[in-house]
């Protein structure tokens, strides 16, 4: 047992945010406080998220402040955890400093610094054996485009560094961009440049298939860096907004160890401590799950994890403060649907092997929605509006920016 009050400190507002206060909430009826540099929706009017907006806290100087400053006035076992690549990669390069104050648990600085890089997480995979889509890497003093890939078009073009893209907005900005052909590659390759952006461009293969062919993985890693937990989650829709691209609105938890297990020795082998998070698609021509990235946090749709019984607060807490998480490693075989957009919305996009195994769980009584929190929802007239408000614009979200082929 705890002696201490906890205090969940967030580094965010968006629905990770929301999802990581929630489990913390369910699990210890703690309510967290959350730093980010503007408010937003999914954290906004809620009776278990405390939110403080801080413009510059994207300055580490601010950020260390506000995090000093908070300690010193609040008793108890905090526990902090970054929200965004931004500020999960922030807490990793302050991590001993912070360790002063907070309960942090993320791996070392340059280990995240060689595997968010994502032309050197595919050398990884080639060591590790774990397959990923054919690639090719620019860099801004080499970015001319090759007269000859090694793959056809359509192409995909993304940021090697997450991180630093987001740094440097510009009109027209996405999460990843598809090109038809050269002349569009070049003038993707020339606006991402144009805006400042320093780091490399992954040019690669298309896998073909819609958003069911997606998966994602989540592992924690303890102190020791043995891996303690691991849920696999098959994505049925994802978000298909410009800047949104990628972000996943729809996941049944589906067991197959094999592939858990490769990933489980990779994370194993590099040391890796705290929540991890990758991005994998299945390749019907070669029967194979291909890497994309891993997150050197929890993922933004980690309430699938919690849902699936394996809450998320519940990990960092029994390894880092009661001392009692139990050994060996936990491979989810729960099976639980999981949305944060309308049924309806699954229903009219998802194929129908899918949405019918989403509306069998959901009968069951085997489904969860993030933000239909119902503690934070009763009596609560604002959250309720937003929530709704929120669901409706998804409709049109899915009508304006939906095609079936994207990676």
């Amino acid at each position: 047992m705890m002696n201490d009050k906890l205090i969940p400190v967030l580094l965010g507002a968006d629905l990770n945010c929301y999802n990581v206060a929630r489990a913390f909430h369910e699990a210890y009826g703690a309510v967290s406080y959350a730093f980010g540099k503007y408010p937003l929706g999914a954290t906004a009017h809620s009776r278990i998220v405390r939110f403080t907006a801080v413009p510059d806290l994207a300055n580490p100087d601010v950020l260390m402040r506000v995090l000093e400053d908070f300690a010193r006035t609040h008793e108890g076992t905090r526990v902090l955890l970054g929200c965004t690549d931004e500020y999960a990669a922030m807490i990793t390069a302050h991590r001993h400093s912070l360790s002063e104050w907070y309960v942090v648990a993320c791996p070392e600085a340059d280990l995240v610094e060689k595997i968010t890089q994502k032309d050197r997480f595919y050398e990884y995979c080639d060591r590790f054996g774990i397959p990923h889509p054919k690639t090719v890497v620019l860099t801004q003093s080499a970015r001319a485009l090759p007269d000859k890939l090694p793959f056809d078009y359509p192409i995909i073009v993304k940021p090697a560094s997450s991180a630093l893209y987001w740094l440097h907005p510009f009109e027209g900005m996405k999460k990843v961009y598809t090109a038809a052909d050269p002349a569009e590659a070049e003038r993707i390759i020339s606006a991402i440049y144009a805006s400042g952006y320093p780091g490399k461009l992954i040019l690669q293969e298309m896998i073909p298939g819609d958003d069911s062919h997606m998966y994602v993985l989540t592992a924690y890693s303890d102190a020791a860096g043995k891996v303690r937990m691991m849920c696999l989650g098959h994505v049925l829709l994802e978000e298909h907004t410009p800047k949104g691209l990628g972000n996943h609105a729809a996941i049944i938890t589906e067991k197959n160890r094999p592939l858990m297990e490769r990933y489980k020795d990779f994370l194993e082998a590099i040391g890796y401590v705290g929540f991890s998070n990758f991005d994998i698609k299945y390749d019907a021509r070669t029967d194979t799950y291909c890497a994309f990235e891993i997150n050197t946090r929890q993922g933004r749709s980690n309430y699938y994890v919690t849902a699936s019984g394996n809450n998320i607060a519940k990990l960092i807490v029994r390894d880092r403060i009661t001392r009692d998480l139990p050994e060996g490693c936990v491979y989810n075989e729960n099976r639980v649907y999981w949305r944060y957009i309308p049924d309806r919305i699954v229903d009219t996009y998802v194929p129908e092997q899918f949405a019918k195994q989403a509306r069998a769980l959901k009968k069951q009584g085997k489904a969860a929605s993030s933000l239909r929190y119902a503690y934070d929802l009763r009596c609560n007239p604002k959250r309720r509006c937003f929530v709704s408000v929120h669901e409706w614009h998804h409709h049109k979200k899915f009508k304006t920016y939906y095609k079936v082929e994207t990676q």
